[in-house]
């Protein structure tokens, strides 16, 4: 199988036509940020889907745009790309506008949105080839089609291709430009483990070849693995952000759970433990202890439960994921 980090890097400066006040290189110190932008705002009539968002992507790292199902991903995602036009706020990509500089930034970038971009009589592998034609520099369509399981179905119309395949060929449409910036909307949904996998090393390699990225997923797993920076959006605004570890640091509570015999008086053990810890027994003769988990604390409520004659098991500690942070912030309640 074709390696990808030999081949997978942004444009080299004689490829790309740059205007005069654009980054010669993405790896140039004095080069803009991959993604800045401030107070965006877009409406839809009386619907405001981004109301003020503003965040920074430094070159060569991954963002994972995360919220739920309406909160303004897409539409944020969309606006960088430049199929929307901002009612207020700024955009820039890789220091260029998406709109008044369309020309000029879109051959830099690559970009994978849900259902769209592909004709769906054409066969995987021309469809490919159609858009390597456009860049000036583009990898083998072949050898992408091969390092993304897609060789057994080149000549497949892309109406009979599985859900999972089209979603890799619109991965290899994003890359096979060498662009120096890529958005990736939901690119593992429907995906079968092995293909997931091969898709987060494909991320991972683009990284390390000084491509910026911006993901949206709703896999936490997917943006705890991948993203440098994690950005958190809900009704159009940004709730969250910093890295994945900040934020769960930031919800600095983890769980103790434990089994005993049911009825035990949690008020008594909530009393033996630090002020800031909190007892229950969610189901029979399971318990949970809630708060700022250290050694000390895990000793404490072993020593209640042996000085009241109670054989604990299965002792745990969680460790809150970014998952359960984002439930915290965004609600538990399903989304239209």
């Amino acid at each position: 199988m074709v390696g990808l980090r030999p081949t997978l890097h942004a444009p080299r400066a004689a490829d790309v036509a740059m205007p005069p006040e654009a980054p010669a290189t993405p790896g140039d110190p004095g080069a803009a940020p991959a993604l800045v932008i401030d107070g965006l705002v877009k409406r839809y009539g009386d619907r405001t889907a981004v109301g003020g968002v503003s965040l920074r992507l430094e070159r060569a790292r991954v963002l994972a745009l995360l919220g739920p199902n309406g909160a303004g991903k897409t539409t944020t995602i969309e606006t960088c790309i430049g199929f929307r036009r901002p009612d207020a706020g700024t955009v820039r990509v890789l220091g260029l506008d998406p709109r008044d500089d369309n020309a000029a930034l879109r051959p830099r970038i690559g970009v994978m949105l849900q259902n769209g971009g592909v004709y769906q009589a054409a066969r995987c592998g021309e469809m490919l080839r159609l858009v390597a034609a456009y860049a000036a520099d583009p990898l083998d369509p072949d050898e992408l089609l091969d390092r993304l399981g897609l060789t057994p179905v080149r000549n497949t119309p892309y109406r009979r291709l599985s859900g999972g395949q089209q979603q890799r060929l619109s991965l290899a449409m994003a890359l096979v430009g060498r662009p120096e910036m890529v958005f990736l909307d939901e690119p593992t949904v429907g995906l079968d483990p092995q293909a997931r996998h091969e898709t987060w090393r494909i991320v991972e390699a683009l990284r390390r070849d000084g491509v910026s990225v911006v993901l949206t997923t709703h896999d936490m797993e997917e943006a705890e693995r991948l993203a440098d920076d994690v950005v958190i959006v809900d009704h159009g605004q940004v709730i969250a952000r910093g890295t994945a570890d900040e934020l769960i640091r930031g919800a600095a509570e983890r769980e103790v759970r434990f089994q005993a015999p049911p009825g035990l008086d949690v008020v008594a053990l909530g009393a033996s433990l630090p002020e800031d810890c909190r007892v229950s027994e969610p189901a029979p003769g399971t318990y949970l202890v809630v708060g700022p988990v250290s050694p000390a604390l895990v000793a404490a409520v072993a020593a209640w439960c042996a000085a009241h004659d109670v054989l604990l098991g299965g002792l745990q500690v969680k460790q809150r994921t970014l998952e359960d942070v984002f439930l915290e912030l965004t609600g538990r309640e399903l989304r239209a």
